[in-house]
């Protein structure tokens, strides 16, 4: 099984940096998890959010690996929780399948990928700043891989 984080934005704070690695270090070598930074589009004060936004759009379907399953973050999304995400990555690991999830940038993303999109998830009712949203995905993947396979992070 592969996932595969796109996220809009590039040069983010090292924290955030450092989160994603932490997480990204403490998954097994069966389960690929990956991140592509996307750059984000160009605004100025003469063009609009809208035409950013698709070039983002465009950017983001160029990088989506060929036949994965495409899961957009977004805050008006169905909500989960831990043990949904492990239920579904448990389904996604019998199935063979391969998830991509997208994260925006500062203006969210283009309809054409919520479109596009097999589920919209909110990470939560708060607005999260993108950078922040990939820490927390990257954990609660791990968490959810712990909760599979009966590990003692999760405890509940």
């Amino acid at each position: 099984m592969r996932i595969t984080i796109l996220s809009v934005g590039q040069r983010l704070p090292d924290w955030i940096n450092q989160g994603v690695a932490e997480y990204h270090k403490r998954f097994p070598a069966e389960l690929k998890v990956s991140l592509k930074e996307i750059p984000a589009g160009k605004r100025t004060k003469s063009s609009s959010t809208e035409k950013a936004l698709k070039q983002e759009c465009s950017r983001i379907i160029e990088a989506i690996p060929e036949r994965d399953q495409i899961i957009v973050l977004d805050e008006r999304g169905r909500k989960r929780n831990t043990r949904d995400l492990a239920e579904n990555m448990a389904n996604w690991l019998q199935e063979g399948e391969n998830i991509s999830f997208i994260i925006g940038g500062a203006d969210g993303l283009h309809s054409e990928l919520k479109e596009k999109a097999r589920e919209l998830w909110s990470l939560s009712d708060l607005t999260l700043p993108h950078g922040l949203a990939r820490v927390l995905l990257m954990e609660q993947l791990y968490r959810a891989w712990t909760v599979i396979n009966r590990h003692p992070y999760h405890r509940e």
